[in-house]
């Protein structure tokens, strides 16, 4: 989540914004912050006006954070008094912020006596740069200025007012986040649950009406402020006290202080960039108003600056794209598409912009292997509003969908990313529990009873009810499922009911085209279901098959050929050959060679990685996946049955006839290094793994190869292919087509793995 990482967000956002939104809002926010981690990430935000008006017209205005535009105290304090004389409040309500002096001093006493608070040598590095900061700049250095702010629903203006704090001044919260989200709230005046002003967000199933035009933001009201440029441009000022007066009594022990203004716009000098903190708002109408009041006043000063703090209240009159970190990766949530050539513009100039970005959709691993970025690629579907939502409107459409996928793994692996199974960041629904695939019949049932009851379908909330609690990992994880319905109509806030599914199985693409083709099934399929609802009367019981069968790259390609074929009969023509380049890229071949008339192929086929036990570790604990078990598949073309035998490093492989005269396929599951933690640590690796095309009638080798995991020579790379030659280099590399084995060989038949028929395990020995 480095400063790298957020240099070339920022850019690729300033991209997509200039593209799409060129007189839309920047907003550099906090995103999420997951359990484990220090600071929450940060998130990168576009917002635009749905119906074309402007929300930000000078472009200007917004800095970037790699220029120091030496802006000063006294400019932040000029700011934030224009932009209460704006909205017409009186401005000497603005007041500066300061680090806790206390809390410093009493860390720098707590200090080793051999070190300096200037280079205070601590384990963490974050609290080790927070305390150079501080007393580099001085425990006096001011921080930034407030100016408390709400919307006074009762009268419709805005309202300010003196915070009654137990200090002379106000002190920060200690830390190095933004100013506005380190206030010492709690120092405020006590106020009872029912008088405290909360911010509720608006539901958004209700009708909205349309938004007052920018030109009417920008009209103040001249009456209630004064707003002159030669007042702008002073370095402190205050205009005449509004009309909308707040009450600026001292509240009374115990009394409930409900008028107070408990929250607050802020601004900022951080690295000579001036950043504003945006207030919590519950209305579109009022951020927008503040927003206007900002863009004006910095227009007036000639400042540019970034909004940062509470985001936008989410709007269906508003659109928004989002760029956050991810580990190793860059998340890229796009607007959403009314159509197809929307849908596929924006996937293009995605790619593209991405790609002029210095920003790749791919990545080769240490060995040459050609992998996707590791980031996921989720589709959401839904309607431009909740209540236009398909799957709310038609709940049997979600069913649909989540039997097909079942009753079809090849729709769950072909498209999806190394890492699946049980324990990954999308599993399957029978990958959960045991018992998942008999409650969501059940689940499906009360979905067809509540139909037949009367009702044109079941209503939003019970769709949520009756599927969430299966729709999960082995965990409980709603989110970690894959198909995902946070978002679809929770009860439980506004933000969880906006009637959207989202697809999880999927992992980047290399290519735009590629994102394409699977968008295209997708929405084929919905156009499919909504037409002709797919109710099977049982749901596939697939058990240890599914991590069997459905592993190898033949039988994915086989069932989805199924899935293309009863696509046409519906009526959607779509072709098998426009996703060979997601079978290649998924299921790479490895190499081949012909022996005795006989064609065999390797290809790297599927493996599930499992979550191993808890072990500890510095900060905690954490749990590893074992990866060192690969698999690959073994094709033969022009076998004899009765004569020809393929064996892997001595061992006889279980081959499986595919329908076609002379060929087979077979599975071989191996340890491909040894990890210091795994499953069965005392199996060594099987490396290189040796193939021999046996003939049984004269006992011997009639060919074969030999694929090795890692540099034949023992050479052990240390950095990442440059290009995609040098990852070529690398996997040709590994692959002989000789070291068949010599002399007289025996293949000797072995039992069959009754849970993994199609799979040769070379750890079961």
């Amino acid at each position: 989540m480095g400063p790298r990482k957020r240099r070339l967000g920022a850019q690729l956002l300033a991209r997509l914004r200039e593209h799409y939104a060129p007189q839309g809002l920047l907003h550099f926010g906090q995103g999420k912050w997951y359990p484990g981690e220090q600071l929450p990430r940060w998130s990168l935000n576009a917002f635009w006006r749905a119906d074309g008006e402007p929300l930000w017209s000078n472009a200007s205005l917004f800095a970037d954070e790699d220029i120091d535009y030496g802006v000063t105290d006294a400019q932040t304090l000029a700011f934030l008094q224009g932009v209460a004389r704006r909205l017409g409040l009186d401005s000497k309500y603005v007041f500066g912020a300061y680090e806790d002096v206390w809390y410093y001093l009493w860390r720098e006493r707590r200090l080793p006596a051999n070190v300096d608070p200037f280079d205070a040598r601590l384990d963490d590095p974050l609290e080790r740069a927070c305390l150079r900061k501080v007393f580099k700049q001085g425990l006096d250095k001011l921080v930034g200025h407030v100016l408390p702010i709400a919307r006074s629903y009762g009268t419709r203006r805005w309202q300010t007012g003196p915070w009654f704090l137990r200090d002379e001044r106000c002190y920060l919260v200690p830390g190095d986040s933004p100013l506005g989200y380190r206030l010492p709230l709690d120092s405020q005046p006590w106020t009872s649950k029912t008088d405290y002003p909360w911010v509720h967000p608006q539901d958004q199933s209700q009708p909205f009406p349309p938004l007052p035009p920018y030109r009417v933001m920008r009209q103040f009201d001249r009456t209630r402020a004064t707003d002159t440029a030669a007042e702008d441009r002073r370095a402190a000022g205050a205009g005449p006290a509004g009309k909308a007066r707040a009450a600026t009594r001292a509240p009374h022990t115990f009394e409930s202080a409900g008028w107070i203004t408990r929250t607050a716009i802020c601004a900022e000098v951080r690295e000579g960039v001036l950043y504003v903190f945006m207030p919590p708002l519950a209305a579109l109408e009022d951020y927008l108003e503040l927003v206007a009041a900002i863009e004006a006043t910095a227009e007036a000063m000639q400042l540019p600056l970034l909004l940062e703090g509470y985001e936008p209240p989410r709007d269906p009159r508003l659109v928004h794209l989002r760029v956050t970190p991810d580990p190793g990766v860059l998340e890229v949530n796009i607007q959403p598409a009314r159509n197809w050539a929307e849908l596929a513009e924006q996937t293009t100039f995605l790619y593209d912009a991405a790609h002029a970005t210095r920003l790749s959709t791919e990545k080769f691993m240490l060995d040459g292997r050609h992998t996707g970025t590791g980031g996921g690629n989720h589709f959401v579907l839904g309607g431009a509003t909740p209540a236009d939502s398909p799957f709310l409107r038609r709940p049997d459409l979600l069913a649909s969908m989540l039997a097909y996928w079942h009753n079809h793994p090849s729709l769950s692996y072909l498209f999806s990313g190394l890492f699946l199974g049980p324990t990954s960041q999308a599993p399957r629904i029978d990958e959960a529990r045991n018992d998942s695939v008999y409650e969501i019949e059940i689940a499906f049932r009360e979905l067809r009873r509540l139909k037949a009851a009367g009702l044109p379908g079941a209503a939003p909330w019970q769709v949520d009810r009756l599927l969430r609690n299966l729709l999960i990992d082995v965990t409980g994880n709603t989110h970690r499922a894959e198909f995902c319905i946070d978002k679809l109509y929770s009860p439980d806030s506004a933000t969880g009911r906006l009637g959207l599914l989202e697809l999880r199985a999927f992992e980047m693409p290399p290519h735009a085209r590629m994102s394409l083709a699977q968008q295209l099934l997708m929405r084929a399929l919905v156009a499919r279901f909504w037409q002709h609802p797919y109710q099977p009367l049982r749901l596939k019981r697939w058990g240890t098959e599914l991590h069997d069968r459905f592993m190898l790259p033949h039988f994915v390609w086989s069932d989805f050929a199924d899935v293309i074929e009863e696509m046409n009969d519906c009526g959607y023509a779509l072709a098998a050959d426009w996703f060979a380049p997601h079978f290649e890229f998924r299921f790479p071949k490895l190499g081949d060679f012909a022996a005795n008339n006989v064609e065999v192929e390797l290809r790297l086929a599927l493996e599930p990685w499992h979550v191993m036990g808890e072990e500890g570790a510095v900060g905690g604990t954490v749990r590893y996946v074992d990866s060192s078990v690969e698999r690959l598949q073994v094709r033969a073309r022009g076998l004899i049955d009765e004569r020809h035998a393929l064996t892997c490093n001595g061992r006889r492989v279980p081959l499986q006839p595919t329908g076609n005269a002379g060929e087979f396929v077979g599975g071989v599951r191996y340890r491909a290094w040894s990890p210091p933690s795994s499953l069965h640590p005392t199996i060594p690796a099987h490396a290189p793994l040796t193939f021999d095309l046996v003939d049984t009638w004269m006992s011997r080798s009639r060919g074969g190869c030999q694929y090795h995991v890692a540099h034949p020579g023992g050479r052990n790379y240390e950095t990442f292919p440059v290009n995609a030659y040098e990852a070529e280099a690398r996997r040709l590399a590994r692959f002989f087509r000789i070291g068949h084995t010599p002399g007289r060989i025996s293949a000797v038949d072995e039992e069959r793995n009754p849970d993994f028929p199609f799979t040769l395990d070379l750890r079961r020995r």
